[in-house]
């Protein structure tokens, strides 16, 4: 199979006249978590699957990048918040360097939202009360995994589950794993970008500095 058969072509001036022509400016709002929440808003009702997903950078003790795409659960003034196993990749080389950087693609929409800050931790009691709000199906798993770990095969983990399944039978109560947990990805900066037609895309920079936003457009 060739590159071009794999890679979209260039698109034509015909193509961004249909695909691309009026779409919105980004508005001039003061703060970006409130425009953001109203993005996130749009993305639900456009987006046919996990209007949520976020990549995740983070950086291990030798400095090399990784990304991966996970699910954002909450957001507000405190930050970016999502859950994982403690004992991952992510969560390791959380623990040497705590920053990461975030991506959101709507691209029924053609708006991309970037974040950059520091990473903290979900208090514990708020951990507890999201874990108690997943399905039993996936506290089981999460138990039952040793995410990023080698994995001998499928069996060995079907098999944990089966045993956690006959165990919490007749209990909804399963207790959160000491390994499971959240973080929060304090902003720093936030970057709003809006495609328009023949790359004159509208991008809209927030950083933060002493707890107050500064705002600014940027070339695209």
């Amino acid at each position: 199979m060739s590159d071009h058969n794999v890679i979209p072509p260039t698109p034509t001036d015909a193509d961004y006249k249909r695909d691309s022509e009026g779409n919105p400016l980004i508005a001039d709002a003061a703060d970006p978590l409130v425009l953001f929440a109203e993005w996130m808003a749009a993305a639900r009702e456009k987006e046919v699957n996990d209007s949520n997903a976020m990549s995740l950078a983070t950086v291990d003790g030798h400095g090399r990048p990784d990304v991966r795409v996970v699910l954002l659960k909450s957001v507000g003034p405190e930050g970016f918040t999502f859950y994982t196993n403690f004992e991952s990749a992510k969560g390791d080389q959380l623990k040497v360097i705590p920053h990461a950087a975030l991506g959101f693609h709507w691209k029924s929409l053609r708006r991309q939202v970037r974040v950059r800050g520091e990473v903290v931790s979900v208090p514990s009691e708020e951990a507890d009360q999201y874990f108690a709000s997943r399905a039993k199906a996936s506290r089981i798993s999460a138990i039952a995994s040793d995410q990023s770990r080698p994995l001998p095969s499928r069996s060995v983990f079907a098999e944990r589950i089966e045993t956690l399944q006959e165990k919490y039978a007749d209990r909804d109560d399963i207790p959160r794993p000491d390994n499971w947990g959240g973080y929060r990805v304090v902003p720093q900066s936030i970057e709003f970008w809006q495609d328009q037609a023949f790359r004159m895309h509208d991008r809209l920079k927030f950083t933060r500095k002493d707890g107050v936003w500064a705002r600014e457009r940027l070339y695209p």
